[in-house]
Order: C-alpha cells, then structure tokens, then sequence
C-alpha cells in the first residue's frame, strides 16, 4: 500500500472522486504543511497555520497508479489559482501535490509539466509540488461529507463555481 497527499481546495469536493475507484483503499481529509501541530478546522480557517486542506489518499499500487491519481486530481481543481480554488480564498485552500520518495516527486513534476504542455489551460500550472509534511485527519464530520450531507455537499459544489468550472473544461 501507497499513500499520496492532494491539496485541491476544499477536501470535502477532493474526497468524492476517488470514491469507489479500483485500487483506492481509503481516502481522509485532513490538513497537511503547515507549522501548528495538531490543527483544528478553525485553526486552519485563519490562514495562518500553513496548512492546506488537503486528503490522505491510501491506494494499492498494483491496482491504480500515482499517475492515475493524479490524472484524477487535474479534473477536480482550477490549477491556474494560486490563491485558492474557486469560492474558497486563502493559502489554506492552495493547490499542492505532497510527495514522500523520488519517485514520486518525479511522476508528480511529469504530470504537471505534461498538463502545462496539454494546452487545456491559458495560464501557467501554479500547483505546487512539495516534501509530505506530517499530516493531520480532519474531525470525523469532514470525513465522507459528500455521503453523510448530500444535498449539502451537491450545493456546496455547485455554489463554490467547482462544478461549473469542471464541465467547461473537462466536456470531452
């Protein structure tokens, strides 16, 4: 078993996708690259822990590559917006690819330089690819958001510009 963690924004929109993916064990929202040890959702709200929102992504990788996750990740985020994501402004809602080996870091820089060069983006990818920090699950309410508050969730998505943003850009 692997692990990656992915800063898209809000985790409750970056959870749902990999939801009943072959190769997906367990996917957990939570806080990742910041200073304060052991933050809480309104720590990190303040923008002033260093933390991104970010999911533990847990995966067989005999099943499903990083590659593969990441392919997954590009059609979830704006990855231009290095101010946040959609609705949600501030460094905590920032996008990064956190990578703990070398081959990690590798296959994250490829995919990102290939998603520069795909031309599906006016601007420059400002996502970052940084060192795995330690990482800290968010409370249990966070976790399965999308499964345990539906129509929250869908109104979230929609409300946040996320989901219009995905079908302008991911039609085909």
């Amino acid at each position: 078993m692997k692990s990656v963690i992915l800063a898209g924004g809000c985790f409750w929109c970056m959870e749902s996708p990999y939801h009943n993916i072959d190769g997906i064990i367990e996917t957990i929202p939570g806080y990742s690259g910041g200073k304060t040890e052991n933050p809480t959702y309104y720590d990190i709200a303040t923008g002033k822990t260093g933390h991104y929102e970010s999911i533990k992504i847990l995966y067989d990788e005999k099943t499903i590559t990083l590659k593969e996750i990441l392919d997954i990740f590009w059609r979830q985020i704006d990855p231009t917006d290095k101010y946040g994501q959609f609705a949600d402004r501030g460094s905590q809602y920032r996008t990064a690819i956190f990578y703990n080996s070398d081959e990690d870091l590798l296959t994250a820089t490829e995919s990102r330089d290939e998603m520069n060069r795909s031309g599906i983006f006016s601007s420059t990818i400002e996502t970052e690819i940084l060192p795995e920090k330690q990482f800290y699950p968010a409370e249990e309410y966070h976790h399965k958001y999308f499964i345990k508050e539906p129509v929250k969730y869908l109104n979230y998505k929609k409300g946040s510009g996320r989901e219009k943003f995905i079908e302008e850009h991911w039609k085909k």
